[in-house]
């Protein structure tokens, strides 16, 4: 029984690693008042460029490094269409992530079936992977389990206890405020659209290089808009969004679990979104609830510089 609670909670980090990525890039994003529903694409890029680097060079290090320049890249498309040119983002998101699973598809169709000879292992740090149950889940894992903590923790402290974090928020609070005090708001909702970008595309390799060992297209499976949900779910805070993740990559271990049983795959596959239902309806419904659950002001709205 042990053996089994432990294997379930050392699928639940795994599966929770790239949500957590992703979601700390979206909630970057969207506290500097852009909204990108372009997760999925950008992951999906991430993922492909993750494997072919990784397959050519044999070193998943290099295609780490490759997937978060790429989608660091590939977000520069919505923030210039959102913010030098001040579209819809919403329909540039949906954009981005057609473009970026079509383009995915491309890149890695001559990659399909062929599986990596080294992938990103699992690194067990001395000691305290030894303890029992709590070492294997939480210390014998691999490197982007433990990036995704550090930056976690690194993207909290700056949104909640620096200059930086309290300039990224009162850009998505209150743009023309920002302004006034000499902020230059276009360059830091750039940086935040491609700071999200890179850590969608860094969550797309964990999925192609550490947790498979092989490119199969459509393998982000969804990801990207759970990602758009955990982030509401997380109430635009960093702190949250490991427990989102974790809550939600337990719900895609259980979803396996429960499949012998006889339970049909679409419902468990409705799970997730499910959950994210109903925190919000009660959320909804709970008048503390109502006023944690807003979102940055300006989410979505085009910003206009000059403007009064």
């Amino acid at each position: 029984m042990l053996e089994i609670l432990t294997s379930i909670l050392v699928r639940t980090i795994v599966a929770g690693t790239p949500l957590l990525l992703g979601t700390l890039g979206e909630v970057v994003t969207e506290r500097a008042g852009i909204l990108n529903l372009g997760i999925e694409g950008m992951m999906s890029l991430g993922a492909v460029t993750g494997f072919i680097v990784t397959f050519t060079t044999g070193n998943p290090w290099l295609g780490m490094i490759a997937a978060i320049i790429v989608g660091a890249l590939f977000s520069l498309i919505h923030a210039f269409v959102t913010i030098s040119l001040r579209a819809n983002q919403v329909v540039s998101g949906l954009a981005l992530t057609m473009l970026g699973l079509g383009l995915s598809g491309l890149w890695g169709k001559p990659f399909i079936g062929r599986p990596l000879e080294t992938k990103m292992s699992a690194i067990a740090i001395p000691g305290l992977s030894k303890i029992p149950v709590i070492g294997k889940v939480l210390f014998y894992q691999d490197a982007y389990f433990y990036l995704s903590v550090l930056l976690g923790v690194i993207v909290w402290f700056i949104m909640k206890y620096t200059k930086l974090g309290i300039t990224i928020r009162s850009v998505g609070e209150n743009p023309k405020a920002a302004e006034t005090l000499g902020i230059n708001v276009g360059l830091i909702k750039y940086a935040c659209v491609m700071v999200g970008g890179a850590f969608a595309g860094m969550a797309g390799a964990h999925l192609s290089t550490a947790y498979s060992k092989s490119w199969i297209e459509g393998m982000t499976s969804g990801r990207g808009w759970i990602v758009i949900a955990l982030t509401i779910f997380a109430l635009w805070e960093p702190s949250k969004a490991f427990l989102g993740a974790y809550v939600f990559g337990g719900i895609f271990v259980i979803q396996y679990v429960l499949q012998p049983l006889g339970i049909s795959p679409n419902l468990l596959a409705m799970l997730p979104y499910l959950t994210t239902l109903g925190v919000l309806l009660f959320y909804g419904m709970s008048s503390k609830g109502k006023r944690k659950m807003s979102a940055p002001a300006t989410l979505g709205e085009p910003y206009i510089r000059g403007s009064r």
